[in-house]
């Protein structure tokens, strides 16, 4: 059965990476409906964590999925109310890629984290139509990446847009700025803000392209 990934909704914790090559963060959170429409259920990884411990084996930590390309090692993995834990360290001293992706990652150019698992046990959601909860996973490996699945959707949902010559939606917008980095707060503010010229709306002069930047500068 081929290896499937799943993409973390929240960014690797940056504050966390120390000198030694020390990451925290979150592989996978509980709860939260992705692009594929499927939703991680709290329990998912236990079973899986139990068994690897069992037989002496470790989740791995990889460079983008690459099975070739190992870069460290996840010294604590395991399940909170929020979504699956992680804590590991880059082995900065012994793989030129995990000296890049160490770099990287305290730039704050890579903070994806990525999950590689099994599926084994599924059901659909009770509340939500067309969302498959996912109950039961053998968890293999939880990988560093440049973009998580949500936002490599929607940056090219957002380019196809452009390409077409028109503008996105106020929600496609909002969830544009939420994936480069800003608060959900100001997202809504600079969201407030833009509508007007997302919309076409011919009030849209200088005084709302002037609330726009103030919006946009906090």
């Amino acid at each position: 059965m081929m290896l499937q990934t799943k993409d973390s909704a929240i960014s690797l914790d940056i504050k966390a990476v120390s000198d030694d090559g020390t990451i925290e963060g979150y592989g996978s959170v509980f709860g939260v409906v992705d692009s594929y429409n499927e939703q991680v259920e709290p329990g998912a990884f236990a079973g899986s964590l139990v068994e690897r411990r069992r037989k002496g084996q470790t989740v791995k930590m990889l460079w983008q999925h690459d099975s070739w390309q190992p870069i460290g090692v996840w010294d604590d993995i395991a399940e909170d109310s929020k979504g699956l834990y992680l804590k590991g360290r880059l082995l900065k001293d012994v793989s030129p890629r995990a000296a890049e992706a160490y770099g990287l990652v305290k730039a704050g150019a890579m903070d994806g984290l990525s999950i590689g698992y099994r599926t084994i046990q599924t059901a659909p959601h009770d509340d939500k139509q067309g969302v498959l909860k996912l109950l039961k996973l053998d968890l293999r490996e939880v990988s560093l990446v440049t973009f998580g699945a949500n936002e490599r959707a929607r940056i090219e949902s957002i380019k196809s847009i452009l390409d077409r010559g028109d503008l996105p939606t106020v929600r496609e917008f909002e969830g544009l700025l939420r994936d480069a980095g800003f608060s959900r707060t100001k997202s809504v503010a600079i969201t407030a803000a833009a509508t007007p010229h997302l919309r076409g709306e011919p009030e849209a002069k200088a005084d709302d392209a002037m609330a726009f930047l103030k919006a946009l500068r906090g």
